[in-house]
């Protein structure tokens, strides 16, 4: 564990020293290698938050790494909108939108398709998922599809007294949520075995401090890393005639990688519950955390943001959310569920291009 644990803490500096060197907005080469830091940075993140997870035990690991990635994730998003403009008035909107779709169907649905294929069914908690999906229901029609219906301000946009309520609203829900997880009905979120393994393995005090700094720093510079890289990535997506709005959808995909290589992971080792407490858990802090945060920078410096979604969006998300709650209503799934979501998720990209 201590070769690996200096392994994941190397990667993420050497990634650092090369962002802030300033050569991968130069260099093809320093670009490549850029890459493949990012990639090495998400594995890093994905130990350490294994690290963390096991001396804290569930569901709060799964909770810090998700809270993790959205706090990052929105703290890009605020600092793209104050220098972005007018020209940045939908970025929140589209971050959130393009991270559920690939949540709902990506992770979910891999992580339904792997399972499955390798156990034939899987168990989980059913209670769990209801409570996940009824406040991410309730989350993203506040957020996403609302705006696009009401009547005090013309457009996709809310006014700001209902700017205000709604975010109000989903920082409440998120809270409820978080505490049927972690104490009114944590036994839900949690696999039989968890305790077993949370007393049968031993994390020191300064491994557990080391990697819950490192869990920072590595899903730090793989934010920034995707964010300096999307410009190559722009030109290479607009090179091939296709849309400009793909590299959203591929930053959005690098971003959610430690979430979604954890989840998989415990997806292939038979921990569904984990991989869905992962999934579900960083959708609704993605929506939940991003919204209001949003909301207090529009007001600060006086800007419009998009919120509402077109018809075609609202349906691909409709069709997503409701997939997603057939697939876990029995407490039992398998391969086909999987294989939906992953159409789905096809879907969602081939209408990106084709539209």
């Amino acid at each position: 564990m201590r070769l690996l644990l200096q392994w994941a803490t190397i990667i993420p500096i050497i990634a650092w020293i090369l962002f802030f060197s300033g050569f991968t907005e130069t260099s093809g080469f320093f670009q490549v290698v850029a890459s493949l830091l990012l990639i090495l940075s998400v594995m890093s993140a994905v130990h350490h938050s294994e690290i963390i997870a096991y001396r804290v035990g569930e569901p709060y690991g799964t909770i810090i790494l998700a809270v993790a990635v959205t706090i990052i994730e929105v703290s890009i998003i605020i600092s793209l909108m104050i220098s972005g403009g007018k020209e940045a008035s939908s970025l929140a909107r589209d971050t959130v939108f393009s991270a559920t779709m690939l949540i709902l169907n990506g992770i979910v649905g891999l992580c339904l398709f792997i399972g499955g294929l390798k156990f034939k069914e899987q168990e989980f908690s059913k209670n769990a998922a209801t409570i996940a999906l009824v406040s991410l229901v309730a989350i993203i029609v506040l957020t996403l599809v609302f705006p696009s219906f009401t009547t005090s301000q013309e457009g996709p946009y809310y006014s700001a007294p209902q700017l205000i309520f709604v975010s109000i609203s989903c920082l409440v829900i998120y809270s409820f949520f978080l505490f049927a997880q972690t104490k009114r009905h944590r036994e839900y979120f949690v696999t039989t075995d968890e305790n077993e393994k949370h007393h049968a393995v031993t994390i020191s005090n300064t491994v557990f401090a080391t990697s819950m700094v490192f869990l920072f720093i590595s899903l730090g510079i793989v934010v920034l890393l995707a964010k300096t890289l999307s410009r190559p990535i722009e030109e290479i997506v607009i090179g091939y005639g296709l849309p400009k709005a793909l590299v959203g959808v591929i930053i959005a995909t690098v971003i959610l990688l430690p979430e979604a290589i954890a989840a998989i992971i415990a997806a292939k080792n038979n921990k569904l519950q984990t991989s869905l407490n992962l999934a579900l858990g960083s959708a609704l802090a993605s929506i939940g955390l991003t919204i209001p945060s949003v909301a207090v920078i529009s007001s600060m410096y006086n800007m419009d943001i998009v919120l509402g979604l077109d018809t075609k969006s609202i349906i691909l998300l409709g069709l997503s959310i409701f997939t997603v709650m057939l697939s876990l209503a029995s407490g039992r799934t398998n391969i086909v569920y999987g294989a939906v979501l992953l159409v789905n998720l096809l879907a969602f990209i081939f209408l990106i291009i084709h539209p």
